[in-house]
């Protein structure tokens, strides 16, 4: 199988160490001298400098898969640019777009060229997940369910992000969060959103909502990113209530008690590869994709969730 990397950055690197693992050959598009040496460091790879224009240009064969892993900005450039020399399979860091023009694009040139576009949502492949929904199963579906989605705006002002990153944090970091509640609870048929304040560097800055999902679960979520918080979601069955917060453990509560216990899971590849990563790059290198999120999954997402929730 022919897969290529693009990108040499840190997340890039979790990709070529899971592919590593899986035993599978691929190669690694960068751009600078640095991050390839970089990279032969920490994955024990060479890369390919120069950019993703300057190899294609240099007429390669067809990538069977590619995976893009590049800075937000560039994220649906590469993927574009990937479609339309031939790769049918792709899989893009999330959000997968800086605006949301740009995911309409991606969109549109997919349709045309048959190809398959899925993004990175690795929180759907925590080994916390994964037994979450078993329980879920058993125990009949989701009830109801709430989710927080707080930044810390205190530390992201300080970040050295360009202006397109910042004002459009959601769907950069915050839809982790988001995407994964309404993975587990179903997507919404009704949501009605409120927001106030505004940071120097974001609008708004707090956020809430409630509503109902196709499944009949009535969810509410809040944020407020100028204020102490975190990332969370609880799901609410008919015997239990499921926290993940942090996301990475999961807790239970039965009903009739108050008492709130760690659930044991087996989560020895979110401890040795970055969370999630190794599940969701075999599911996509091994054509096992129906947990991961398509591209028009995605431009549903955003004209039905994030824009409603960001108040635009």
């Amino acid at each position: 199988m022919n897969i290529w990397i693009i990108g040499a950055g840190l997340i890039a690197q979790e990709y070529g160490k899971v592919l590593n693992s899986l035993g599978y050959d691929y190669t690694v598009i960068g751009r600078g001298e640095t991050s390839a040496q970089k990279y032969k460091e920490v994955v024990g790879r060479d890369i390919v400098i120069g950019g993703l224009e300057a190899f294609l240009s240099t007429n390669p064969r067809v990538a069977d898969k590619a995976i893009v892993a590049t800075n937000l900005s560039a994220l649906s450039q590469n993927t574009i640019q990937l479609i339309k020399y031939g790769v049918k399979e792709i899989f893009c860091e999330k959000p997968g777009f800086l605006y949301s023009e740009e995911c309409e694009e991606v969109v549109k040139v997919a349709q045309a060229n048959h190809a398959k576009v899925y993004l990175a949502y690795n929180r759907r492949f925590f080994a916390s997940v994964l037994k979450a929904q078993e329980i879920i199963a058993e125990d009949g579906g989701v009830k109801s369910f709430n989710f927080e989605f707080t930044e810390w705006g205190h530390v992201i002002e300080k970040m050295d992000k360009p202006k397109g990153d910042l004002e459009n944090w959601m769907y950069a970091n915050s839809s982790h969060v988001i995407d994964l509640a309404f993975y587990l609870g179903g997507n919404p048929v009704q949501i009605n959103c409120f927001t106030s304040g505004e940071l120097s560097w974001h609008k708004p800055a707090a956020f809430a909502g409630a509503g109902m999902t196709e499944k009949g679960a009535l969810f509410n979520y809040c944020a407020n990113w100028a204020a102490p918080g975190r990332w969370g979601v609880e799901i609410l069955t008919a015997k239990h209530r499921l926290y993940l917060r942090p996301m990475e453990q999961l807790q239970i509560q039965n009903i009739g008690s108050v008492t709130i216990t760690p659930v044991e899971i087996d989560d020895h590849l979110d401890k040795e590869f970055k969370p999630g990563f190794y599940l969701e790059t075999k599911a996509f290198v091994e054509n096992c994709t129906s947990n991961l999120c398509p591209i028009m999954e995605q431009l549903g997402h955003l004209n039905d969730i994030y824009v409603k929730i960001k108040g635009l």
